[in-house]
């Protein structure tokens, strides 16, 4: 009986010594996934509660804009309560899209390109909101396109030019670089577009557009 405890206790012993010889760094293994265990579960906990926080201040957002005569000071003060608290939330950035497309269909072009270019900023980058970037980087360049800021426009959209994209993109893009009388950048831009669209009535705007192109070489 007592050779078998022995035999036992000898099983361990390397273990033991193992442990003995690493338990500062065991330990500290130990508290590293406690640390990261806890953090995570306290940031789920505050992003659920800031998304409710958020959501509600969006529903007020929301109904005051979507109302037929909107109380234009609600709707700045609400947006802003949303950007200055919970910017990153897609309450906030849904928000901005939403206040962005109203000013421009007032014609308030200014500050419609302001909010684009914030919505831009908030949404750059790999965790960001891709979908929310590219319509934001879009409108905001066919604003700056419409002030003849060419330049600043092809920049806000170069990130999707510079590789295949959506047929409208390319478009734009044409439409741009043909105002610079870029014609050869232009040209390659629609043909990539016609590439792109599948509707018959998209590819016939392009194609006249190419031809467009083709008169003014000859001229």
């Amino acid at each position: 009986m007592d050779n078998n405890v022995y035999d036992n206790n000898m099983k361990f012993l390397p273990f033991l010594k193992f442990l003995e010889k690493n338990k500062r760094i065991i330990i500290s293994i130990l508290l590293i996934v406690v640390f990261i265990v806890s953090y995570t579960i306290i940031k789920n906990q505050l992003t659920k509660k800031n998304n409710a926080e958020a959501s509600i201040i969006y529903t007020t957002f929301y109904d005051e804009i979507s109302s037929e005569n909107p109380d234009y000071a609600v709707v700045e003060e609400t947006l802003n309560n949303l950007l200055n608290a919970y910017g990153s939330s897609g309450y906030a950035q849904i928000a901005l899209l939403n206040k962005a497309s109203l000013d421009a269909r007032n014609n308030n072009f200014e500050e419609s390109l302001n909010n684009f270019q914030k919505l831009v900023s908030i949404t750059d980058g790999s965790n960001g909101n891709k979908i929310y970037n590219k319509i934001a980087r879009v409108s905001a360049a066919r604003i700056l396109a419409s002030e003849n800021k060419y330049d600043e426009a092809l920049d806000m959209i170069e990130k999707f030019t510079s590789e295949s994209t959506n047929g409208y993109i390319h478009e734009l893009t044409g439409d741009i670089l043909n105002k610079q009388n870029k014609i050869d950048l232009s040209l390659a831009q629609y043909n990539k577009a016609l590439e792109k669209y599948n509707d018959e009535t998209s590819k016939s705007i392009i194609s006249m557009k190419i031809a467009n192109l083709g008169k003014k070489v000859d001229k």
